[in-house]
């Protein structure tokens, strides 16, 4: 068993606000808080704070690191409010639509839609883009909040494949629920994913299409942070993943897609927020000129 049971963590980068961002999301959902903060000095960007977090139980992590990219809708989290889970389900997410609008941008209004009774998606204060949805308590279950991934632009029509191109890479994979675009959808093509789920080391994710105009694409703002226990665990989601050479860079990589991974041990975790400053400090001037990282090295670095 890995030493994480949540391989794969999103991450988000934010310019300057990411313990406020969290704090905030935290104050939000339940079974939710702050489990490390650590700041590293001397990085690209001055000093970043990463915020390590739980929402709902799930693991996630957060970065200040500058002003270098901004989220938006392109990656989104969708969360279910099942009545099955949650007796209140639907006082929750009125409450929860509340509060993430506080400052945010509606992109579809909290209403009935074919697929739901009570769905909406929004942009909230700090970028970050919200599905909220009352779920069908008949179906499988999935878990309270999934990360979701919109194929636009040049990407627009790549969702099938980029889902089984994962499916291919992890293991304890499966494809859950598929529903393509019927004709007389426009300007969206039959055939293209409208909604499709699969599981990633048994983590749940959604991939979509959509061919309407959107202003954003994948970039940095969101990445899948995956904990590898071994050198050749590392090895080998870097061959398969990055196919950006200019984009790798500590630990970072861009896949055919363009979303963007970090592979990182997952000693790196207890390093960064175990070490003293003068470790810290150590780690952090090594790993900032490795591409790929090399476990060996950081560990002689932990240890001086």
């Amino acid at each position: 068993m890995s030493k994480t049971s949540q391989k794969i963590v999103p991450h988000l980068w934010f310019d300057k606000e990411a313990i406020e961002a969290v704090e905030f999301y935290a104050s939000i959902f339940p079974d939710s808080r702050i489990t490390n903060i650590t700041t590293i000095h001397d990085t690209p960007s001055g000093d970043s704070d990463m915020v390590s977090f739980e929402l709902w139980g799930q693991k996630f992590m957060a970065i200040s690191a500058g002003p270098y990219f901004k989220l938006n809708p392109s990656v989104s989290f969708i969360v279910n409010f099942d009545p099955s889970r949650e007796n209140d389900a639907s006082d929750k997410i009125n409450e929860v639509w509340n509060k993430l609008s506080e400052g945010g941008t509606v992109l579809m209004p909290l209403d009935q839609y074919p697929f739901s009774e009570r769905y909406g998606w929004i942009q909230d204060k700090y970028g970050l883009s919200w599905q909220l949805i009352l779920t069908n308590p008949d179906g499988e279950e999935r878990p309270a909040i999934v990360p979701s991934l919109l194929f636009v632009g040049d990407q627009c029509g790549n969702a099938e494949e980029a889902m089984n191109y994962y499916l291919s890479v992890f293991k304890n994979a499966k494809q859950g629920h598929l529903a393509r675009y019927p004709k007389d959808m426009e300007p969206d093509k039959e055939g293209t994913i409208m909604f499709s789920d699969f599981k990633l080391e048994n983590q749940w994710f959604v991939a979509m299409d959509s061919a309407h105009d959107h202003s954003f694409l994948f970039n940095e703002a969101f990445s899948f942070m995956v904990n590898c226990d071994t050198q050749k665990e590392i090895d080998y989601y870097w061959e398969c993943l990055s196919a950006v050479p200019e984009a790798e860079q500590c630990g970072w990589l861009k896949d055919k897609f363009g979303v963007s991974w970090q592979i990182v041990p997952s000693e790196m975790d207890e390093m960064m927020s175990k070490g003293t400053p003068e470790q810290l400090a150590r780690v952090t001037k090594a790993f900032l000129k490795m591409k790929k990282f090399d476990l060996a090295e950081l560990q002689k670095a932990y240890k001086g």
